[in-house]
């Protein structure tokens, strides 16, 4: 089981914190040197999450048994193709092309990928690992932040991705060999994929309601994760922190699943989600003040939430649909990845219309907030005798 744990967050740090965010530490060298300005950055991070959001519709289609290994395993190549491939070129048609595919790889390899490991932990009543899966994603990230700090100016934007890529296809081969579909089992021990114990809940209004607030956490958090480097770089007095700054979002992404999902039980799923996003909205407002401390504190804060938020999301929804962990997992990721879509493009446009991420920013936090609002209303009706019954009825 260890090694199915270790492929599994190879996986999330090759495809999520490599192949997806990656993007961001080496877009300043690449605006630099190809004159590539905010609103195409911000059409090329669309892309990616364009490709994301139909790669998650398609991963709920995949079905159990060899065919979702086979899949997962296409998607790790794909992951690591187009993740060298951006050094090859200098094209926006072809850049466009190969962050679409990253996109829709990276969403293969998330759900697939997280549903066979969590099934194999949960064969091996090893469910209390859960947590440690999503640490993959703030290991790419502080990964790739370090690699272009240390190499960036060595190897330029175009060495940056093949290194990586090279690099990611190494990895890889541990996800490939120990991350396999699990062997079945019998029908009368577990419900078919994507049923529930309580029917009418996957429309219930608290789940709604979690549903439309990952969307704008979707939109929100992601401005800060595809220009948290640019941001910096374009202020004299936080300029040298770009990249390092990059690390520290890593470094806090590693345990926040964790810490999170303890202040879940602490607080409760509702409560804990709340709070996580009133921090996330302060990380990203503070960059504005151009301060540098605010800057290593902003970075601290959004690595500390956007994970331990998609793992409480994930949580409180399969609570909240009586289990169906397949549907859930699927549509959130839906929604999160249609969110990342919206995102940045209106903040690319305003970013190079008015020379200033200000503006941007502020629209990120006010969405991330108004999701925070509409989790306030969730957890209300929540409450209610009806909603109760709903939840108790699925399994904990």
């Amino acid at each position: 089981m260890v090694r199915v744990l270790i492929g599994g967050v190879v996986a999330l740090a090759l495809a999520m914190g490599v192949g997806r965010f990656a993007f961001t530490p080496i877009l300043p060298a690449m605006q630099a040197a190809t004159g590539l300005g905010a609103d195409g950055a911000g059409l090329l991070a669309s892309l990616n999450y364009l490709g994301y959001f139909v790669g998650a519709l398609g991963a709920g289609l995949v079905p159990h048994g060899a065919v979702r290994t086979a899949v997962f395993r296409t998607a790790l190549i794909a992951s690591v193709t187009s993740t060298a491939g951006m050094g090859f070129t200098d094209g926006m048609a072809v850049w466009g092309v190969l962050r679409f595919v990253s996109g829709l790889a990276s969403a293969g390899i998330f759900i697939l990928g997280i549903a066979m490991v969590l099934d194999a932990l949960a064969r091996a009543g090893r469910e209390a690992w859960n947590g440690w899966l999503y640490t993959g994603v703030g290991l790419g990230i502080a990964a790739s932040g370090l690699f272009v700090a240390l190499m960036g100016g060595r190897l330029g934007w175009r060495g940056d991705w093949l290194w990586l890529g090279l690099i990611c296809t190494g990895a890889g081969a541990l996800s490939w060999l120990w991350v396999t579909e699990p062997p079945p089992v019998p029908a009368s021990a577990t419900p078919a994929p994507g049923k529930t114990t309580g029917g009418a809940s996957l429309r219930s209004a608290p789940l709604v309601l979690l549903t439309l607030a990952y969307f704008l956490e979707g939109a929100g958090y992601i401005i800060t994760g595809t220009f948290l480097v640019a941001i910096l770089k374009t202020m004299p007095e936080t300029a040298r922190l770009g990249e390092a700054a990059w690390m520290v979002t890593g470094l806090a992404a590693i345990p926040s699943g964790l810490i999170w999902a303890a202040a879940g039980r602490r607080l409760g799923l509702w409560r804990a989600l709340i709070l996580a996003h009133v921090v996330q909205a302060a990380g990203i407002l503070l960059p504005m003040t151009g301060q540098p401390a605010a800057a290593v504190v902003s970075a601290a804060l959004y690595g500390g939430t956007f994970i331990g938020i998609v793992t409480l999301s994930f949580t409180l929804g399969r609570q909240l649909s009586g289990g169906a962990s397949v549907r859930v997992i699927g549509a959130l990721t839906a929604v999160y990845g249609l969110g990342q879509i919206i995102g940045p493009l209106p903040a690319g446009v305003i970013v190079a219309r008015t020379g200033s991420f200000d503006s941007a920013l502020l629209g990120a936090a006010a969405a991330v907030l108004v999701g925070a609002l509409l989790l306030l209303a969730g957890s209300w009706a929540a409450r209610r005798p009806a909603p109760e019954v709903a939840v108790r009825a699925g399994p904990a």
